[in-house]
């Protein structure tokens, strides 16, 4: 049922040609370790100034916007929760168009779903979004990812770490650095 979803999400941003990737738990089930899962995130590459566009492309699928007032819930939080009718799977569209998400959008993976190319997030870019996150769930998907793919570029990863070590005040490459020595 995700594979179906998920491929018709990426039909439907391909054909509103908007720029996306998926991340999140559907990420970690590509690069990590299989898990339950009971939604679907995924970033887009456009701000809330196209939220009318985002949801004209989704207004003939099954996916049905969750809060009563849409634009007012995305303009705060630059989320747009949506539900499948039909499974009750719940998407977040996240809004967003900072410079760590045009350079993550320009490294996308696609990967055949049902014969529909879908753009996952790098492994690099999930285990950055992972330990921004930092709960422990999110580190222990850094782990698994690490685990299963060989070649990672660490250099990409504690660059971006480094600037949201500076910009969050955490130590997120020292986190990073520890689970990495860990892997060994």
């Amino acid at each position: 049922m995700f594979k179906r979803l998920l491929a018709e999400i990426a039909t439907i941003l391909e054909d509103a040609d908007i720029p996306y990737m998926v991340i999140g738990d559907q990420a970690v089930l590509l690069y990590g370790e299989p898990r339950m899962t009971r939604d679907i995130d995924v970033t887009l590459g456009v701000d809330v100034d196209r939220i009318e566009c985002v949801l004209a492309a989704f207004e003939a699928s099954s996916f049905r916007p969750l809060p009563a007032n849409v634009r007012s819930f995305v303009t705060e939080t630059h989320v747009l929760p949506m539900e499948d009718a039909s499974t009750r799977i719940r998407l977040d569209l996240i809004f967003s168009f900072s410079p760590y998400e045009r350079e993550a959008l320009s490294r996308v993976r696609k990967i055949d779903i049902d014969a529909v190319f879908v753009r996952f997030a790098s492994p690099e870019d999930v285990i950055v979004h992972k330990l921004v996150a930092g709960r422990p769930r999110d580190v222990e998907d850094v782990r698994h990812i690490l685990s299963m793919q060989k070649k990672i570029d660490d250099a990409y990863i504690r660059g971006w770490l480094t600037q949201f070590d500076i910009a969050l005040d955490r130590e997120l490459v020292k986190q990073f650095n520890e689970i990495v020595a860990l892997q060994k």
